[in-house]
């Protein structure tokens, strides 16, 4: 009855609880900057619309993520390479100063965290649409990296990979700012969750690669998969009894 609560399968679960962590976390993170520029007045309503789209896309993306993935190996090859490129940008934006995203953040929760009596009065002004365009544009990309993400880490685990999309959205929808703010004090979450992203990019290229070309990939430990060790040659039967003499 429990067949299903494999090491494997817990395995893959730590994992996609890691990426919905981390990945829910910066798209709030973004959300929130580009609604930094705003006036008090319409910042909640944009942080709103960013956050509604966000939960809305990742149902959607949910939806046919596994059929797509199921497709074959060049569209694993192509996961894989999105998510190295989602990797890169993500350690970029770890390695940018504090200061954005604690505006950020302030945008969030519409408070003045920093004490310097403003709301993220450091962001540079703009319209309520030019925060809309960005909002949607990141949210649109982000959901399909999150869903990406998950999908490949759940592998088989069909219960993880539905576990991990129901958290993906509800994390978006109901806690994006208080894991905004936990990333920005606690950055090594965020480094924890790159590395598995990571990590899940190179196995979904390196499957990828397998299935259209059977066995190049066996020699990679933990990804590949070694060649079984040939088994012992059988013993021989034993002979049948010589018949009786006069028989």
């Amino acid at each position: 009855m429990m067949d299903f609560l494999t090491a494997e399968a817990l395995a893959a679960l730590a994992q996609v609880i890691m990426i919905d962590l981390v990945l829910a976390g910066d798209n709030a993170i973004v959300i929130g900057l580009a609604a930094a520029g705003l006036p008090k007045e319409v910042r909640a309503k944009a942080i709103l619309v960013g956050i509604i789209a966000a939960t809305v896309l990742r149902i959607l993306f949910a939806a046919i993520t596994q059929q797509l993935l199921a497709l074959g190996g060049m569209v694993l090859i192509a996961g894989g390479i999105l998510l190295l490129y989602v990797s890169w940008k993500m350690w970029r934006e770890l390695r940018t100063p504090h200061q954005q995203e604690e505006e950020a953040t302030e945008a969030l929760e519409n408070a003045d965290l920093n004490k310097d009596g403003t709301v993220a009065g450091g962001a540079p002004r703009k319209t309520f649409a030019q925060a809309a365009w960005q909002i949607v544009i990141a949210d649109v990309s982000m959901s399909l990296d999150n869903v990406l993400a998950v999908a490949g880490a759940a592998g088989h685990h069909q219960w993880v990979l539905i576990v991990g999309l129901g958290l993906s959205i509800a994390l978006m929808g109901l806690a994006a700012s208080f894991i905004a703010r936990l990333l920005n004090k606690h950055r090594w979450i965020a480094y924890v969750g790159l590395l598995i992203i990571l990590y899940v990019a190179l196995e979904m290229v390196f499957n990828g690669a397998n299935a259209i070309w059977p066995g190049s990939m066996d020699w990679i430990p933990f990804i590949g998969g070694a060649e079984a060790p040939a088994s012992a040659p059988a013993a021989p039967a034993p002979a049948a009894p010589a018949p009786a003499p006069g028989g």
